[in-house]
């Protein structure tokens, strides 16, 4: 499956995104308004056509504005939140990255792991259920509960041992349980937060330390729209998501003023619902795990640090939600509580809560595995 081009509609056909990417490589780019601005002023034949399509030059003369302001910004962007300093990686098939991928049996983790073992990169994939692919020759499987700091741990350890230290974290596994907070038990709430947030500190903790001495590597933080946007029904979901964006703001943070490594990158994706089995039934417009996969993995391979969303149009909405004005987020989020009346998505205990809850049987008897962001 490679990597698609952005010249290509998306898998769904024609969205929003489509046209904001084609309005951004053709009316908005530079490279396009600014030459046709000077062959207007500087050569006899643009000036006449300047002079009798006066209207339309002006036109012209605000696109180019706009673009050229646009382009500005994604480069300060760009360069501020790597800290202005540039990282070479070694992506060759017998280069030094490692990629640690949660969740990557099944779903959008699943997709990720297809396109780095496409490229030869070596990948250890974490996740309680084995894969349910056969793994290419780069590509090994660990077997880990991501609601257990021990089995985090452990299995840290057998990936070092294995493939050296990674320089790539992808904290990609998630799960929801669907309950208003009324119907939430501690251990769904428990669940939830371990494994969509606790999760991200217990693994940063084992392999953040190798990248922050060689001053180099990259941790990429899988979300949610929901981290903007709650919904009746799914809010310890979106919580665990926002606490997981904070994460990965805090730790950009303390990664150039507390370990000052400031080549290690930090990627953060908030995507709307995705055709996984964890979100089945959800009322929304869906994503193909495919397309989200390809736009981390293209985020990985770039080396720079990022801040996603898919739809990519969803950044003028769902972060600018909490600075509308009261009475319009209120009604808002009310309007939301569809979204969950249908779901049915695959319900999830990690090993370490069947121990807890049903220590008489074996973990094979009684696991329910996790679902795949």
């Amino acid at each position: 499956m490679p990597i698609r081009s952005e010249w290509k509609l998306a898998r769904v056909s024609f969205t929003n995104d489509t046209l904001v990417r084609a309005l951004k490589l053709t009316a908005f780019n530079p490279a396009l308004t600014l030459p046709l601005i000077l062959l207007a002023r500087y050569t006899a034949q643009g000036g006449v056509l300047a002079s009798e399509h006066a209207t339309a030059f002006k036109h012209l003369k605000t696109l180019a504005t706009l673009g050229v302001l646009n382009a500005a910004s994604s480069f300060l962007s760009d360069r501020v939140v790597n800290n202005w300093k540039s990282d070479e990686w070694d992506w060759s098939k017998e280069g030094k990255e490692v990629v640690v991928v949660t969740g990557g049996s099944d779903g959008i983790g699943k997709k990720i792991v297809g396109l780095f073992a496409e490229s030869g990169v070596k990948v250890a994939v974490l996740d309680v259920q084995g894969l349910t692919y056969e793994a290419p020759p780069t590509v090994h499987y660990f077997h880990c509960d991501l609601a257990s700091p021990a089995s985090i741990a452990h299995a840290a350890t057998q990936i070092r041992s294995t493939l050296g230290a990674p320089t790539v974290l992808i904290n990609n596994a998630g799960c929801a349980r669907g309950k208003s907070i009324l119907n939430l038990t501690e251990s769904d709430i428990r669940l939830t937060f371990n494994v969509n947030t606790l999760s991200h500190y217990f693994l940063t903790q084992q392999f953040l330390p190798s990248m922050i001495e060689h001053n180099h590597g990259m941790v990429v933080t899988v979300a949610s729209l929901a981290g903007y946007l709650t919904a009746p029904s799914m809010v310890d979901y979106a919580a665990s998501k926002s606490a997981a964006v904070s994460f990965h703001e805090g730790l950009a943070a303390e990664l150039t003023t507390l370990y000052h490594a400031p080549k290690v990158r930090t990627v953060l994706m908030c995507q709307g619902y995705t055709r996984t089995a964890l979100f089945e039934g959800f009322a929304g417009k869906a994503l193909y795990p495919e397309t989200v996969a390809e736009e981390i993995v293209k985020a990985v391979f770039a080396g720079k640090s990022a801040s996603l969303t898919l739809p990519e149009t969803a950044w003028g909405i769902a972060p600018k939600v909490r600075g509308w004005p009261l009475w319009m987020q209120y009604a808002f989020r009310g309007a939301l509580k569809h979204l969950m009346s249908g779901w049915k998505g695959r319900q999830v205990m990690q090993p370490s809560e069947v121990g807890e809850k049903e220590g008489e049987k074996g973990v094979g008897e009684s696991t329910v595995l996790v679902g795949k962001e």
